[in-house]
């Protein structure tokens, strides 16, 4: 058998009968089961992990695109004739045609922003404004998406557009109409009276974040300038790319275009904090599953030296009838790969199922504990996102087989290197 192939059908045939063996035969059908558990568990949490990490993260990332601009540029601070300081664009339309100019540029659009308070009868909230038209409002997809959104947004110019959140803490319905409470309003005589206007609710949007659609309102871009004193100018200009993930390649051409006062803040630079931390906090994961693994393999190295120890007597024997040591090496570590297969197979196929109907089991996890499981206003989105991807599912089979057959290893060498005098010698 010296010359035998690798891996023959003979050699599997000895570890299968070794692995469905019973107890009182030597084997050790509980241990490979409980190995087999282990594995599987360890690699559905990692899966399911690595899911949920994807899924908070590619969320993040589409609201903050699809309701943000993906660049903001705007002036830096001057003292103007009152001695005051003075961000705001004069030449906002010129500014906006050259920075829309500028190659990977799709769209730039120029922005009054201020904070107020709004009110409808006994109930107050305070709230940012985006003053914006009608057009460039469409442009935003978090915003302008129908399916979550109610109202009629093509009348945006006659009213004013409010996010879900303030919606419920006002007590909002379409059609009611809302007043905007500004501290900064007309200069009399006797000082500066608040700015008091009535805005009719014609448009109600959920961009999928607590923090957004409970902070934030559109007002068209003409009465925004109105409201704030903004007359002839923007506070900003949004700018929208082609591939947000790559917006820093352009921001020394939005600088160049922008002017000697122009700075520009990306949504790199916005959320950079949050991302960096989700990347490490997904590293860590990442290693603290991975110890995991390790340990549900490290079952499958106790189960096989509890095997290799009953069938001292078969391995005796086999080496006297000519078996070679590599054959011993492969019909052991064939016990323990195939453990590290089957569990990291099943494992796979859990972790892909979390994801997939990851809705349905937050449901009824929810429902079992009586709901309130997910507050929005904490975790910042609506619910448990999951992603499934490719590279991710790879990364934990990879893991999982690579450590089941490292330490299948060990043991099988235990096996084939036993001298068969020995084993035999009180047989």
């Amino acid at each position: 058998m010296a010359g035998t192939a690798p891996f023959s059908r003979f050699e599997w045939m000895i570890a299968w009968r070794y692995l469905r063996a019973r107890r009182s035969e030597g084997g050790v059908s509980v241990m490979t089961w409980i190995s087999l558990i282990g594995i599987t568990l360890a690699v559905f949490a990692l899966i399911a992990t690595l899911a949920v990490r994807s899924g908070f993260r590619t969320e993040f990332v589409d609201v903050i695109l699809g309701a943000n601009a993906h660049a903001t540029v705007y002036n830096s601070a001057i003292v103007d004739a009152r001695g005051k300081l003075d961000r705001s664009i004069p030449n906002y339309e010129a500014m906006a045609n050259d920075l829309a100019q500028v190659e990977g540029v799709i769209r730039a659009a120029p922005l009054v922003k201020g904070q107020v308070m709004v009110n409808l009868r006994n109930r107050n909230a305070g709230v940012e404004v985006f003053g914006i038209t009608g057009s460039d409002l469409l442009d935003l997809p978090r915003i302008a998406n129908p399916e979550t959104s109610a109202g009629d947004i093509a009348r945006f110019d006659e009213g004013i557009a409010i996010g879900s959140g303030v919606a419920r803490e006002l007590g909002v319905s379409l059609g009611d109409k809302i007043k905007l409470i500004s501290p900064n309003g007309v200069k009399t005589a006797f000082g500066t009276s608040p700015r008091v206007v009535s805005y009719e609710v014609v448009y109600i949007f959920s961009a999928g974040r607590y923090d957004i659609d409970r902070t934030r309102v559109y007002l068209p871009f003409a009465e925004a300038q109105s409201f704030f004193n903004r007359e002839g100018a923007a506070d900003e200009i949004e700018v929208m790319v082609q591939d947000p993930e790559a917006v820093d390649r352009l921001v020394l051409d939005l600088i160049r275009v922008s002017g000697d006062r122009g700075l520009v803040l990306t949504w790199r630079d916005r959320s950079g904090g949050f991302l960096r931390a989700l990347e490490i906090e997904d590293n860590v994961m990442f290693i603290i599953l991975s110890i995991l693994v390790l340990i549900a393999a490290m079952n499958i190295v106790s189960g096989l030296i509890m095997l290799v120890k009953n069938k001292g007597r078969d391995i005796g024997i086999l080496r006297t009838m000519g078996l070679s040591e590599g054959s011993v090496l492969r019909v052991f570590f064939i016990c323990g790969a195939f453990t590290g297969v089957i569990g990291t197979a099943a494992g796979v196929i859990l972790g892909c199922l979390f994801a997939v109907y990851i809705d349905l089991i937050f449901s009824l996890v929810n429902y079992v504990a009586g709901g309130g499981v997910w507050d929005p206003a904490v975790r910042g989105i609506y619910q448990l996102p999951a992603e499934l991807r490719l590279e991710d599912v790879l990364k934990a089979v990879g893991l999982s087989l690579g450590l089941s057959f490292v330490v299948t290893i060990f043991p099988a060498r235990r096996a084939a290197r036993m001298n068969p005098v020995e084993a035999l010698r009180y047989e």
